[in-house]
């Protein structure tokens, strides 16, 4: 039998009995020797298929193909049996209830977003603390009282339409926004007058991958949209032919005008953006996830009403790096660049003079990567990871050094708001034990103070963070971050989540979570392991994780794990893993590779069927990062770490609590329906795998926070369960 939890806010309790399922679908599965006293689980018997594939002369057998179907009949009542099962078990775990409370108690807190102002007034978003999703606020002046503008909380009885873009005119008068149902990635945009609250008739519809970028007068938007069939073939990755248009407000989307395409480039996207004089529109032309881009514009005149009918210009058409435009000083076009610069660099390019012989160096690539900068009060405003922490610098125009910012704590600095030629600068800061604070920087005085900071029923005091550096399989120096209760017993006995991404150069930097804040007081080690794959060291960093090097990825999570043990802060039988996404492959490679150093594993919405992830809605655009099956040398590389094709029979695997929903339209379900049918099928012993479906949800973006409370206790009454937390 477990012991008891005597953590403060947990009252000492013993598991539930058995749990009584009662499917006819019976294939026996009983709990792990941690849990085997308490429950007792059937998990169903998922029919196979004889499906077998021929890949460069390899036959591959795909038998639980006919899960992709998600809308058939069949995978309907599988989903409903397995939730039945899944549920099942967490309703037999007591401390469930207990952590939920818990969760519930510490995210009833107000929050904001970082402010932005147009014409004097500031807008942003608050939460009151529980609200399922953050109200757009408006203020007509710094210290005046602000009213809610939108409320997405009121679209939907369940909280599950969320809004995405928001985009408001520079006189200040409207705000475009985009609105998301169910967790889908497709929007619709809107148009609201500020002043009144009310809604225009505007309607714009098959919107996915874009934002809207309003032109200098306020009369109309640029955007990109997909034709109207995509949305019903989305499932079967034809999300293909995106088009950039104009709309002027008030008007039917039918009379909108078509600004750019290129149907011989089906796979091309376009995101465009009005530079803050109004004269110019910049066009990002992407290719999937590939961070090379090519960089167009279309020159809007230099009057009131913008000039529609001028061509668009192909500035950068080499798509030999990335160019992230900053903005403009006159024809003066500055990027963030990691050309010939793998930390990246900041240039000019004078679009009258575009030559590379003509361009103009302003920071050079130094020791740490340069994320991003903005023009703010005539200056530039840089934001740098260094050992993936952040640090703000301020330069001058030309680049000459003015001041470095002082951050409160080891962490992350996010959103960035400020006018070019305004006198104020907002922006966010977070850690581990920091929760997220807005300050507000005065460019007159110099100086920085906190304009909205949270108050959380904890005391960070009772924690510490520290940055350890750890050695993978090649040598490879890799940084990790670790969280826990001061006076932590290195004794090997403490229950950890190691977290883990490294993919599509997205970097992982400290961050504040009520959930892994509860985990914390639950007596658990959080751990965050900044992987090869992820940008935190730049492109090279981001270029030894991918494709053919993807395994350097796996590689570093298991030493990073394998640290953890060897330093006493856990043991296989304590230690856990997770992520999502990208990160839910990473999970699943791990404990197929190495199913003997977990005690339980949380792959999220993952990526499992490497062989076939192009297939479906978005997928086509990861093949920058991850290669193809259709190459016969990438067939090789991704069938040697496919999580659904190297679960193995007769193997044990550790306690397993896979996460998805039935509406992600990103990373589609049958990912995870499959391997979750043949990890049941092939588990060699009595841990439990299971698999929870959320409903009416997608990828995590804008999910309600009802949902986020639910499925967090969901993860952490499952660890109670399976690691045998004793504390």
């Amino acid at each position: 039998m477990r012991a008891m939890l005597q953590v403060g806010w947990l009252k000492n309790s013993r598991w539930a009995g058995r749990v009584a399922v009662g499917i006819a679908w019976a294939c026996a599965l009983t709990a792990g020797p941690a849990a085997a006293a308490a429950q007792s689980i059937d998990v169903p018997q998922t029919r196979k298929g004889d499906v077998v594939d021929d890949y460069h002369g390899t036959e591959v057998a795909d038998p639980y193909r006919w899960l992709e179907d998600t809308d058939s009949q069949e995978t309907g009542d599988w989903v409903e049996a397995e939730n039945l099962v899944t549920f099942s078990f967490l309703d037999g775990i007591s401390e469930r209830e207990i952590i939920r409370q818990r969760l519930t108690e510490l995210w009833d807190y107000e929050r904001y977003g970082v402010p932005f102002s147009e014409a004097g007034r500031y807008f942003y978003f608050k939460n009151d603390g529980l609200q399922n999703q953050s109200v757009l606020y408006v203020q007509e002046g710094l210290g005046e009282e602000g009213r809610a503008l939108l409320d997405p909380n009121t679209l939907s009885e369940d909280g599950t339409v969320a809004l995405t873009t928001v985009s408001v005119t520079e006189s200040g008068e409207y705000v475009g926004y985009g609105t998301a149902a169910g967790g889908s990635d497709w929007r619709e945009f809107h148009v609201r007058r500020v002043s009144d609250g009310h809604d225009l008739p505007d309607r714009i519809r098959w919107v996915k991958f874009s934002g809207l970028s309003w032109t200098k007068d306020g009369d109309g938007f640029f955007y990109s949209r997909y034709p109207e069939a995509s949305v019903e073939d989305s499932l079967l990755g034809q999300n293909r032919n995106q088009m950039l248009y104009y709309h002027r407000a008030g008007t039917s989307q039918d009379a909108d005008r078509l600004v750019y395409e290129r149907p011989d480039q089906p796979e091309w996207g376009f995101g465009a953006s009005v530079t803050d004089d109004g004269r110019y529109l910049v066009i990002r032309v992407s290719h999937g996830t590939d961070r090379r881009e090519r960089i167009y514009y279309k020159d809007l005149g230099d009057g009131d009403a913008p000039r529609l009918d001028g061509k668009v210009v192909p500035l950068l058409d080499g798509f030999d790096a990335s160019y992230n435009f900053v903005g403009n000083v006159g024809s003066d076009f500055l990027f963030v660049t990691d050309l010939d610069a793998p930390r990246q660099r900041l240039i000019a390019i004078d679009v009258e003079a575009p030559e590379p012989e003509n361009w103009r160096e302003i920071l050079a690539e130094g020791e740490d990567v340069l994320q991003s900068a903005w023009i703010i009060a005539g200056r530039l405003v840089t934001r740098y990871l260094v050992d993936a922490r952040s640090r703000v610098r301020i330069f001058g125009l030309d680049g000459i050094h003015e001041r470095d910012l002082e951050l409160p704590a080891l962490g992350t600095v996010g959103s960035v708001t400020g006018k070019p030629d305004g006198d104020e600068m907002f922006f966010s800061f977070t850690s581990f034990l920091y929760p997220t604070t807005v300050f507000r920087y005065d460019f007159h005085t110099g100086e920085s103070g906190v304009f909205r900071q949270p108050e959380v029923d904890f005391d960070p005091a009772d924690y510490e963070t520290k940055q350890v550096f750890y050695r993978s399989k090649d040598g490879t120096r890799v940084p990790m971050f670790i969280t826990n209760r001061r006076g932590l017993q290195l004794d090997g006995a403490n229950p950890t989540l190691l977290y883990g991404y490294g993919g599509f150069n997205i970097s992982l930097t400290p961050g504040f979570s009520v959930s892994n804040l509860v985990w914390l007081e639950m007596g658990g080690v959080y751990v965050v392991a900044n992987l090869r794959g992820g940008g935190e060291y730049g492109d090279a960093w981001h270029k030894a994780g991918m494709k053919e090097n993807k395994q350097n990825v796996f590689d570093d999570f298991i030493a990073a794990a394998e640290h953890l043990i060897r330093e006493g802060y856990t043991s296989k039988e304590k230690l856990a893993i997770a992520g999502g996404s990208n990160g839910g492959l990473l999970v699943g490679a791990a404990m197929t590779q190495r199913p003997d150093l977990f005690g339980a594993a949380l792959p999220a919405v993952g990526v499992m069927d490497m062989l076939r992830f192009h297939k479906f809605t978005i997928g086509w655009a990861w093949a920058s990062d991850y290669g193809s099956s259709d190459d016969p040398e990438m067939f090789e590389v991704l069938h040697a770490y496919s999580p659904y094709h190297n679960l193995a029979p007769g193997t044990c695997y550790p306690p397993t609590l896979v996460t998805t929903a039935d509406h992600d339209d990103r990373v589609v379900p049958g990912h995870s329906f499959k391997f979750a049918a043949r990890l049941q099928e092939y588990q060699a012993c009595e841990q439990p795998v299971l698999i929870r479906i959320e409903t009416k949800a997608g990828h995590g973006a804008g999910k309600p926070t009802s949902k986020r409370i639910a499925e967090a206790a969901d993860r952490w009454a499952f660890l109670a369960e399976t690691l045998d937390l004793e504390i």
